[in-house]
């Protein structure tokens, strides 16, 4: 059997219709496939490699880890540099309030560590999440995504959860001195690139602070960059009691986190003891290589040069033919068509002709563009005139 036969009989699929591309090399905003094909990451592996795949200062960081130590200890009992340093690192581009940094595998772990987190401070257990997010597939974090499409098959979830409309100035209320915390994405991504409006997320963070309901603010896709500014929330003159990070975080390692106050997070080390624990969460590789990407991206004001390449595509894409709506949140963009056969019909031909892009959970409709941050002009000039073409078919 080729390997895209083992792949299908071996390793556990997630779909009946998985892409089972072969990608033997990635490099910047390329892939690269076993029989020379060439595609431009118009995805960036769902906003993970925000500073493009196999950056050199990652690469360097982690071959220079690798001969110092891999696994040790479980999480919080040694003194690791790279969890230390890249904590540290955080926290001096986070509000002061934001210092405690635990770190975990995955993003949807970030979630789960924050609902019980919330729970422990407040003695509360009413949870408001909204309709349409995504914050993961575990139980907890399935339990708080925004629609019942995905929830229904592993019932019963956990109680106390209730789904809100996202923007909707209606719902302020219903966050009362029983709610232990609302858990909201800065701009939701799997809706298809839906900011709020800035007066929703001020109200939200006033009542939240009104009924001391923690605020968590999920940018496991918006942050690092993606929205053109470092985090999302600064664009809404607010600050989160909770922040949850991922995706981009690790420099295309596995790493999540999820970040408070110093006096919040020490509720986990007693009472009781071991309040929270992982095994492999922070591991040294991927904490070395998440600080390396978060130094180059600093460093090469990737960030700031988001805006600037997404207006760009904004500009190329106007056009489209077919095209409803764009929806763009810095270099993170939706591309609207009539539906699901429609867009999944450009998409195809999009890859096919070396383009990679899909669509969103929660916006069949749409096109998702959220390519590393580093991508070049002449990329992106050849990414949309791949999507013209496929659009034009």
């Amino acid at each position: 059997m080729n390997l895209r036969q083992l792949f299908l009989q071996h390793v556990a699929q997630t779909s009946t219709a998985p892409l089972a591309l072969e990608i033997v090399r990635a490099e910047g905003s390329m892939l690269y496939g076993a029989q020379g094909e060439e595609w431009i990451d118009g995805i960036g592996g769902i906003s993970v490699a925000n500073v493009g795949h196999r950056h050199p200062a990652v690469v360097e960081a982690v071959r220079k880890q690798l001969d110092a130590y891999l696994h040790v200890m479980v999480y919080g009992e040694f003194v690791q540099s790279p969890q230390v340093r890249y904590a540290q690192a955080l926290a001096a581009h986070l509000p002061s309030h934001l210092s405690s940094v635990y770190f975990t595998n995955s993003g949807a772990e970030a979630v789960e560590g924050a609902m019980k987190l919330a729970k422990r401070v407040t003695g509360r257990t009413g949870i408001i999440a909204f309709q349409d997010s995504y914050h993961g597939s575990t139980q907890g974090a399935l339990s708080i995504i925004g629609s019942e499409y995905w929830r229904n098959a592993y019932r019963p979830l956990l109680p106390g959860v209730h789904h809100a409309v996202y923007n909707d100035l209606s719902m302020i209320d219903r966050i009362s001195t029983d709610t232990a915390c609302v858990i909201a994405e800065t701009v939701q991504a799997e809706a298809g690139v839906r900011p709020p409006s800035k007066e929703w997320l001020q109200a939200l963070r006033a009542r939240c602070t009104e009924t001391g309901t923690l605020l968590i603010l999920d940018e496991i896709q918006a942050g690092f960059g993606r929205t053109g500014s470092l985090w999302a929330f600064t664009q809404f003159g607010i600050e989160p009691d909770v922040l949850l990070l991922g995706k981009a975080l690790g420099g295309g390692m596995p790493l999540g986190a999820f970040i408070a106050r110093k006096d919040l997070m020490d509720h986990f080390a007693d009472a009781p003891v071991l309040g929270h624990i992982t095994t492999f969460g922070g591991h040294p590789v991927c904490c070395t290589a998440g600080l390396a990407g978060f130094e180059a991206l600093l460093a090469e004001a990737l960030a700031e040069g988001a805006e600037a390449k997404g207006a760009l595509f904004g500009q190329l894409l106007r056009d489209v033919p077919g095209l409803q709506s764009i929806s763009r949140c810095g270099l993170w963009l939706a591309l609207r068509f009539d539906g699901f056969d429609s867009n999944k019909r450009i998409i195809d031909h999009c890859i096919a002709k070396g383009l990679l892009t899909d669509w969103f959970l929660f916006a069949s409709d749409c096109l998702r563009i959220s390519p590393p941050l580093n991508i070049s002009e002449d990329e992106i000039r050849r990414a949309c005139s791949i999507i013209h073409s496929a659009a034009s078919s």
